[in-house]
């Protein structure tokens, strides 16, 4: 269950003041859009932490008991924090938060709205459901991304997985990875050799006739790695197709071979190929203000 769905299904029976990170300025803990949901005696989400996080509660929890009073505001309002010594937190920057109250009537706007941010997020698309698959599973689903979990065999997966999971059966695997979404980022860990090869070999294809695959990783030692070599080169894969695959895959460096261990070096290294892709948007936005900037001189 994602934090979001703890959030809708404690509204059911729950008031709450939605806090949302509306705007910021310098160095702050969370980005814009960020928000926490503040109850009465819990809350779900963060915008920071520390000592910005425990005045927002605060701020919202007054807010919620003047609500139930009906003497206290109702409507939206806005909070600027300046996160220095005042708040002991030495970010430097500032933030401004939006408190708003929200009820169960509300539970339907606010499923599309929040989940409307999710339509960015990575997609990630995991070929096996063994030991590693399951235990990166656990990580992978605590991020914010769209994971989308593929196996020949349907018994394999969990009666249930959190909204922004999608289990699917495809026999055989590889069929599955035609229908990707473009910018996928694939991995590859199924029960077998056979399977590992046949989906690396369809995502290959779709390199060479898309080139919308974002990474490919699989799972294995350099032994393994070489002999999949051979017989892709075989199949007739170039040198520069075989290179854009990850393996062994995993941030280098993380050693061990537990489920765990290997689970969270992959995630690690997704996070890494993630921030890449976010820096290079970034910097391809700012280059095109910046030849936009120049044609209007």
């Amino acid at each position: 269950m994602t934090v979001l769905d703890e959030f809708l299904t404690a509204l059911a029976g729950h008031d709450a003041v939605l806090v949302t990170v509306q705007s910021q300025r310098g160095s702050v803990p969370r980005e814009v859009g960020a928000w926490m949901a503040v109850f009465a005696d819990t809350a779900l989400g963060t915008v920071g932490g520390g000592h910005l996080e425990w005045q927002a509660m605060a701020e919202a929890r007054a807010l919620l008991a003047g609500a139930a009073r009906h003497t206290g505001v109702t409507q939206p309002l806005t909070r600027r924090y300046a996160l220095g010594p005042t708040l002991g937190q030495c970010c430097g920057g500032e933030l401004v938060l939006c408190f708003e109250p929200v009820h169960t009537s509300d539970a339907p706007a606010l499923c599309q709205r929040l989940s409307s941010a999710t339509l960015a997020w990575p997609q990630v698309a995991l070929f096996g459901g063994g030991h590693v698959s399951w235990a990166l599973v656990r990580v992978l689903a605590t991020l914010p991304l769209h994971l989308h979990w593929i196996d020949s065999r349907d018994e394999i997966f969990p009666a249930t997985t959190p909204s922004h999971v999608r289990c699917e059966h495809s026999q055989p695997v590889e069929a599955a990875v035609a229908a990707l979404p473009a910018g996928s980022h694939v991995l590859i860990m199924s029960f077998s050799h056979a399977e590992d090869l046949a989906v690396l070999g369809a995502c290959l294809l779709r390199q060479r006739q898309r080139a919308d695959l974002a990474f490919i990783g699989l799972i294995g030692s350099r032994t393994k790695w070489a002999s999949f070599c051979h017989r892709l080169s075989a199949r007739g894969f170039g040198a520069d197709e075989l290179a854009r695959v990850n393996c062994p895959i995993g941030l280098a460096g993380i050693v061990g071979k537990q489920p765990e261990v290997i689970a969270i070096a992959v995630a690690a290294q997704l996070l890494q190929v993630f921030s890449g892709a976010t820096l290079s948007a970034r910097a391809a936005r700012s280059t095109g203000a910046l030849d936009r900037q120049s044609m209007a001189r």
